[in-house]
């Protein structure tokens, strides 16, 4: 009989970690788990804690930190999967999963599933003749090397990607592999997993060449797989069930979902919504059943494809998500970062981005040219993002995977302040007070309107009070608000001073806030 080795790839929710690696040994498999480094370390020492005396788990023996889009979701896949080899030896099958994930069929259906056929199942498509890849770099993820990451170094990796193209330092895929390209998630037998380990080993010059490709998860195993096995062996499709909206978004699976999830052709399905407790709760229980048959009618895409086709047209059932209210989530934290000079604010994201690998965005609210994912045209104009903005957010923590994000707002905007202080997600903010030069203030006054190239200066003299007051009448504002978790640094204090409230901020050691406080030049005009 088939035995499952789970490899877990997760970075938060320890709690719900703990719960989902109990559930899925319980019926004789294993499980691998690699945690992100990035994540909080009491959070590894909790699951370390409760797991270590199960014999049937078993942790990637180097942590490291992953970002989405690079090499390190790979390398920790590979971590995980050599302890998983090492340790169980009676793994028939090794399972690609994440913390999203969750079983829809019993663990007797899964192993009755694997024993029926002796196949790899992954998905595997021609990288340059599918059409697998919609929008964006294609060949470029290849034939140029990728150091940085897009979503947090979005102007290094484009400089960087820009260079190679204008100076035509391109480089050749390897000529005997045919790059092919699927879903991250597989389900792979113990002879293959072997081979791509022995593959690993023996040729350095792949490893070398998928290191700096941008991607890699879409595209490494997927390309060895096909290399190593024969091709009547592999069966092109993934075991988990996951859709994708219009906009590029996974699609969330709700409590209401349950007898859809059921019914199709899948072991698992992603993902499933933190806030699904009763789903988490019901198929859990189903996976340890015995028993059970299934009606298979596997019509969960044709079925969404049907309600958002409607929408098209005019005849959908319900308002689109954006048009209606929506929540960021109960368990997500917004961030805001508010400061009437824009440029300190973006410094300081600057710093926080590449020392936390948070997620942070600057002036969306207010800047057009904010740089902004395609999100299906929500985000487009400044009226739209206003008009839709919890939705908007929320399509951007699904973006960027992550439940922390940070979002800078000009302290006038106390309106938006309110509504997402209102949300359910957990909100904080950070004010930065700064000292305002007469100079600042005429340049303020010009590029909000209020003074022109040809205002005399005898009026500009006159403006500089009212601007000043206004200033400081809406950080007043701020402060009579009384929004909870607010914390404020200050340009008059010592970088050592502001560590304090940026720590609390930004839930960091004192020692990592206090060198972004030291950021140079940061309240320089």
């Amino acid at each position: 009989m088939s035995r499952i080795a789970y490899i877990l790839l997760c970075h938060k929710d320890p709690d719900a970690i703990i719960r989902q690696a109990e559930r899925l040994t319980a019926t004789g498999d294993f499980m691998s788990i690699h945690f992100d480094a990035r994540a909080p370390r009491e959070d590894y020492e909790k699951i370390r804690a409760a797991l270590d005396g199960n014999p049937a788990i078993t942790f990637a023996r180097k942590r490291i930190k992953c970002g989405w889009g690079e090499w390190s979701l790979v390398q920790a896949t590979l971590h995980a999967v050599e302890a998983a080899v090492e340790d169980f030896p009676r793994a028939t099958h090794f399972y690609m999963l994440s913390g999203d994930c969750m079983p829809i069929k019993t663990a007797e259906f899964a192993h009755d599933f694997l024993d029926a056929t002796d196949a790899d199942h992954i998905e595997s498509f021609d990288f340059f003749e599918s059409d697998w890849i919609k929008t964006g770099l294609k060949g470029e993820r290849l034939i140029y090397r990728h150091f940085f990451n897009e979503r947090n170094s979005k102007w290094l990796f484009y400089t960087c990607y820009e260079w190679q193209k204008r100076l035509g330092l391109t480089r050749a895929i390897p000529e005997d592999l045919q790059i092919m390209i699927g879903s991250q998630w597989w389900c792979l037998r113990r002879r293959t997993i072997e081979q791509v380990l022995e593959f690993c080993r023996a040729r350095p010059d792949v490893m070398r060449f998928f290191r700096t490709t941008w991607i890699p998860d879409e595209t490494f195993f997927q390309t060895l797989v096909r290399h190593l096995v024969p091709r009547q062996e592999i069966r092109t499709r993934t075991l988990t069930f996951l859709m994708f909206s219009d906009y590029g978004m996974p699609v969330t699976f709700y409590n209401d979902h349950y007898d859809l999830l059921l019914s199709q052709d899948f072991l698992f399905a992603r993902k499933i919504s933190p806030e699904a407790q009763e789903l988490k709760r019901r198929l859990g229980a189903l996976y340890s059943a015995t028993g059970v048959s299934f009606q298979l009618s596997n019509e969960g895409r044709s079925l969404y494809k049907f309600l958002t086709g409607r929408g098209r047209i005019g005849q959908r059932f319900a308002p689109r998500f954006w048009e209606k209210e929506a929540t960021l989530g109960r368990d997500r934290e917004l961030m805001i970062v508010t400061c009437k000079k824009w440029h300190v604010a973006k410094r300081l994201l600057h710093e926080v981005r590449q020392r936390t690998n948070l997620p942070a965005i600057e002036y969306l609210f207010h800047e057009q040219s904010t740089p902004l994912p395609d999100l299906g045209g929500i985000q487009a104009t400044l009226e739209k993002r206003t008009r839709h903005r919890r939705a908007l957010m929320r399509m951007l923590f699904d973006y960027y995977q992550t439940d922390r994000l940070i979002i800078c707002l000009d302290p006038a905007d106390l309106d938006l302040m309110h509504d997402f202080y209102g949300d359910r997600s957990r909100t904080r903010m950070l004010e930065i007070q700064c000292q305002f030069s007469d100079e600042y203030l005429l340049g303020h006054a010009h590029r909000v309107g209020l003074a022109g190239e040809h205002t005399p200066p005898e009026v500009e003299a006159r403006l500089l009070p009212t601007i000043r007051n206004d200033v400081i009448f809406e950080s007043d504002r701020i402060r009579d608000a009384e929004f909870p978790h607010l914390y404020r640094m200050r340009e008059t204090n010592s970088p050592e001073q502001n560590a304090v409230p940026l720590a609390a901020f930004l839930s960091i050691p004192h020692d990592q806030a206090r060198e972004i406080a030291q950021t140079p030049y940061l309240f320089s005009d």
